[in-house]
């Protein structure tokens, strides 16, 4: 076997360029994956951007397919040459954090605001890989606490089916989790995006019966209608709350997710909002929130405002990949173009700069 690997590494900001790190050693609660696709995500161009402070050297990506390579010697139930997953949250389901419920923030700690611009301190949350250890924009990823982590890849489903299962899919489908829907709702999409697409999709399984689609592109207003939105606003043609408001016959939403991670989305996900609703947050945020005093009712609406991290382990994955094989939900469409990791400077580019209708970049190390 080589002992080494092309990956794509964050050197400053602007710049993630592909260069040969050594294949990392497997310690007895790892698993070495030889990745056969891995994507491009939107936290990786904040990182890109230097809008997320990670490490100068740190390997990028956090949405691991592949084949188990090598197993540590603690390891059980799993063999190698196996197809696989893991989440982009890769928790051991042994810290504070996982015994308390919320697996998501293992590993949570903060760092000092003169990293990334911002003032006191910013929370890192749980997510490893791409973040704190090398991530999956390579040959080759160590998974962590493989026993948690890994999961299965059903037979006869491709790389591109389960691709969005690590991270999109996981961060779209807790977003609507997260709203509080009950059978009969109305829920309305800020931004269809990859992770907003999948959250109009979780809304549309857990019963919402009137989902509104909210972005300024047409096309993927037509995508969020493919996977189970009922009426889509551009916000380029129309003030969406003034139409929120005549859909809802004045009464509000539900429930509103934010999937952007702006200020004007998450206000105007507030003010759509029903007195005792549900503002569910996805975005990631590279600046100060400020909350509108009208529209949080002085604090008197009964407003719920939830915060996400993509869920991860091994069940969460399961779970997911058993939506895709039982056929509720096809999220291949949303795989728009194929790179090799040898151009990935040339992918992030078309990524970054949303170009030529792209939505998820499909990256072959092999």
């Amino acid at each position: 076997m080589a002992t080494r690997m092309k990956a794509a590494v964050f050197l400053e900001p602007g710049r993630i360029e592909l260069t040969e790190k050594p294949i990392p050693d497997v310690g007895p609660n790892d698993a070495l994956v030889r990745i056969t696709t891995t994507t491009i995500c939107g936290t990786d161009v904040h990182i890109l951007k230097g809008e997320y402070p990670v490490a100068k050297g740190l390997t990028v990506g956090h949405e691991p397919v592949g084949i188990i390579e090598k197993l540590g010697s603690a390891v059980t139930g799993y063999e190698e040459g196996q197809r696989v997953i893991a989440g982009a949250i890769c928790p051991n389901f042994g810290s504070y954090a996982a015994q308390d419920g919320a697996p998501s923030q293992d590993g949570s700690y903060l760092i000092p605001s003169g990293r990334c611009g911002c003032h006191g301190y910013k929370a890192t949350a749980g997510w490893r890989f791409g973040n704190l250890i090398d991530g999956t924009q390579a040959e080759y990823v160590l998974v962590p606490d493989a026993q948690a982590n890994l999961a299965p890849i059903p037979d006869g489903l491709t790389d591109e089916q389960v691709l969005m299962c690590p991270d999109i899919m996981s961060t779209g489908f807790k977003g609507a989790e997260n709203a509080n829907i009950r059978i009969g709702d109305t829920v309305v999409v800020f931004a269809q995006g990859p992770i907003g697409l999948c959250a109009t999709a979780g809304a549309r399984l857990l019963g919402a019966t009137t989902i509104i689609a909210v972005d300024g592109n047409d096309h993927r207003l037509g995508i969020a209608q493919k996977l189970g939105a009922d009426i889509s606003l551009n916000f380029r043609n129309c003030d969406v709350v003034d139409e929120v408001m005549k859909l809802t016959g004045g009464r509000g939403a539900d429930s509103a997710i934010e999937a952007l991670g702006t200020q004007i989305t998450f206000e105007q996900s507030l003010r759509c909002l029903k007195p005792g609703g549900t503002l569910s947050s996805l975005g990631v945020y590279s600046q100060d929130l400020k909350i509108p005093l009208d529209a949080f009712a002085a604090g008197l609406g009964d407003h719920r405002i939830n915060t996400a991290l993509c869920p991860g382990g091994k069940e969460r994955m399961r779970r997911l990949m058993n939506v895709i094989a039982a056929e509720r939900l096809d999220l291949g469409l949303l795989v728009t173009h194929h790179y090799k990791l040898d151009d990935i400077v040339t992918a992030y580019d078309l990524f970054a700069n949303q170009r030529d209708g792209v939505l998820k970049v499909a990256i072959k190390p092999f």
